[in-house]
């Protein structure tokens, strides 16, 4: 049988994102060897690197190497060429992921158009099928209503709640291991984001993706790229990992590698590695530190029971 293969459109942009899409690349070349698949990368031009190498900071060779491909990571969604792209690949709900210290996290969904609220809550449901089968919906039309109830129609076994936004707020900034999956009206997405965020902005442990109604998306690290750090090999690399596993998990549909390279993750931090942003005093690693102990791990992190296939 032939091994499962996918293409990649890399967009490294300028400051730290070279160097933390360096790191990604490496994670998911190993991880994805270590179940049996295998990723071509395309690395294209993009924002402040494409405005000066091309004179634009999305070309049109960037385009197209984004429509080819099976997904596209990003090294800073903050980029504003990346609202070009986002309209270009017609992209319809959006999926946060929120990693709890020091295990667990938090998904929240949300449609980023008006006509996908079916499809978000759908979405949902499938993503909570494949971790704790828990729902938490906040919404507020009869329309919402309706899509909420007609898919836990569809998924029998996942428990569903209802709870007003004034309810949940406090909960994700205080609470947030309390939710499993949040599916949400895009009212109120960037509240509910930003607030289950709140008290983990630390650890720098936030992703995000959008994507289409045929699984391509666009996947990258809720930060800026921090140009002051560019080139000082010290950046923290734990969001672009994360956004590198939501990319293989939901966008790829390797559900294993990504809960494995996550694991790793949190596996180097339980081992103490930290790089210099989440160090008080003493000695931080470097990004190429952190990211050697990371791979080291990665075989021990995998807790499925797949073969890897030829």
């Amino acid at each position: 049988m032939r091994a499962r293969r996918y293409t990649v459109a890399c967009l490294a942009g300028d400051g730290i994102g070279p160097e933390l899409m360096a790191e990604a690349s490496r994670a998911v070349e190993a991880v994805s060897g270590l179940h049996g698949f295998r990723v071509d990368e395309t690395h294209a031009p993009f924002g402040g690197d494409a405005v000066r190498r091309f004179g634009h900071p999305l070309p049109a060779a960037t385009r197209s190497a984004c429509r080819e491909a099976d997904a596209v990571l990003i090294a800073a969604t903050r980029e504003p060429a990346l609202e070009g792209l986002k309209a270009e690949l017609d992209l319809t709900w959006r999926v946060t992921r929120v990693r709890l210290a020091p295990h667990g996290d938090v998904v929240l969904v949300s449609p980023v158009v008006d006509d996908a609220e079916p499809l978000a809550v759908e979405r949902a449901f499938r993503l909570a099928r494949a971790r704790r089968a828990r729902v938490t919906s906040v919404g507020t039309t009869a329309e919402w209503f309706g899509a909420v109830q007609a898919a836990t129609e569809r998924h029998e076994g996942v428990i569903v709640e209802h709870v007003p936004v004034e309810r949940v707020l406090p909960v994700l900034a205080g609470d947030p291991a309390r939710f499993d999956v949040v599916v949400t009206q895009e009212l109120f997405a960037e509240a509910l984001s930003n607030m289950a965020a709140f008290g983990h902005e630390d650890v720098g442990m936030v992703a995000s993706g959008r994507m289409s109604a045929d699984g391509k998306g666009i996947f990258g690290p809720t930060h800026g790229s921090a140009p002051e750090i560019a080139g000082q090999g010290v950046a923290n690399p734990m969001a672009m990992l994360l956004a590198a596993s939501l990319m293989l998990g939901e966008g790829l549909g390797e559900r294993a590698a990504s809960e494995t390279l996550e694991r790793a993750v949190a596996d180097a931090l339980e081992d103490g590695v930290r790089t210099a942003d989440l160090v008080e005093s003493g000695a931080a690693a470097t990004t190429r530190q952190f990211m050697d102990v990371l791979l080291a791990g990665l075989p021990s992190a995998r807790r499925d029971t797949e073969f890897a296939r030829s």
